[in-house]
């Protein structure tokens, strides 16, 4: 895929949908766009998994043939890991990815409190096991929190696109659109009583993947 990289340079990365994950060269993941990022947002809200999937233990890098080294990493206070090469790149899932953009964050105990109430069990977003919530929010397989996207940071790139006067107009109506995403996400943890299409798609797959989906569609809508 090429893609649009920091002052008008193009980026071009592997994505592998089965695998559910993205292969970037040598800091081409920090030289992406507001734009560019924004679009493998959509693009992974539009490729649902079809179930959970399973990596090698043996990963190699597809420039050397060198084995892939597993690594954790942080930015700000969220984790994420990937798979590197030391002199190529690095291999990431899509889920991972979203962390490492801040796309990511865990719910709150309230939130938690709200899901109970609607579903039993949910599956993980970075393994796909299920998890009973009634024993808890914390994956029993891979020890990840339930977490959900955060509906205010394709915002901000909506807002960066627009400082950095990108070469195609952004559409105006865009950020309203995003608002109207963001704002049936507190309905779906408010008081008021939600779709149930809401908890349909949370039930049939994730949270992530539930708020992916429908930031992807308001996206392609636009």
């Amino acid at each position: 895929m090429t893609l649009e990289g920091h002052q008008g340079k193009s980026v071009v990365i592997e994505r592998c949908t089965p695998c559910q994950a993205f292969w970037f060269d040598k800091f081409e993941s920090l030289q992406l766009s507001p734009a560019s990022t924004l679009s493998l947002l959509q693009q992974i809200g539009e490729q649902k998994p079809e179930g959970p999937v399973s990596m090698s233990k043996a990963m190699r890098c597809p420039r050397c043939e060198g084995p892939l080294r597993p690594v954790q990493d942080m930015q700000r206070n969220t984790r994420f890991n990937y798979f590197r090469c030391n002199g190529h790149g690095r291999f990431i899932r899509f889920i991972e990815f979203l962390r490492e953009k801040d796309f990511i964050r865990p719910l709150t105990p309230l939130q938690i409190a709200e899901l109970r109430k609607h579903v039993h069990t949910v599956n993980c977003s970075n393994c796909g096991a299920p998890v009973e919530l009634a024993a808890g929010a914390v994956c029993s397989h891979c020890s990840s929190p339930l977490s959900m996207l955060d509906m205010e940071q394709p915002q901000r790139l909506i807002q960066q696109l627009k400082e950095a006067a990108a070469p195609k107009p952004v559409d105006p109506a865009l950020p309203f659109e995003l608002m109207k995403v963001r704002r049936d996400m507190d309905i779906l943890f408010g008081e008021r009583k939600p779709d149930p299409i809401w908890w349909t798609d949370i039930a049939s797959s994730d949270l992530v993947q539930a708020c992916l989906g429908s930031v992807s569609r308001w996206i392609k809508a636009k």
